[in-house]
C-alpha cells in the first residue's frame, strides 16, 4: 500500500508542475509575438505530431487510410464542421474498404 501512494503521490507531482510551472515564470504578460504564436500553436502541433502517425495504422489497408486521411485533409481546408469531416473519413474508409 506504501508503493501504492508514493506512486499516486509522484504522479500527482508530475502532472501538477507542468501546470503550475508556467504561472510562477510568466507573471507578467507575454508580449512578443513570437513566444505568444509559439504557444498559442504548440498544444495543436503536439496532438498532431501524436494522432498523424496512428491514422495509418488504425484500418485494415494503408491505401484505405491515405484516402480517409486525404477526404480528411480536404474537407478541413475547405472549413468544413469538425463532425462534418470526421463523418466523411469514416464514410471514406468504409467505402474504400469493402471494395479492396
Amino acid at each position: 500500500m506504501t508503493r501504492v501512494v508514493i506512486c499516486v503521490f509522484l504522479m500527482a507531482l508530475v502532472t501538477y508542475i507542468p501546470r503550475v510551472l508556467p504561472i510562477t515564470i510568466f507573471r507578467k504578460k507575454i508580449k512578443s509575438k513570437f513566444v505568444r504564436s509559439f504557444l498559442d500553436y504548440t498544444p495543436y502541433a503536439v496532438l498532431g505530431a501524436l494522432t498523424f502517425p496512428d491514422i495509418f495504422y488504425s484500418t485494415g489497408h494503408t491505401i484505405s487510410a491515405v484516402a480517409g486521411a486525404a477526404a480528411a485533409i480536404v474537407l478541413g481546408y475547405f472549413k468544413r464542421s469538425l463532425v462534418e469531416v470526421a463523418v466523411a473519413a469514416i464514410i471514406v474508409v468504409y467505402l474504400v474498404e469493402v471494395f479492396i
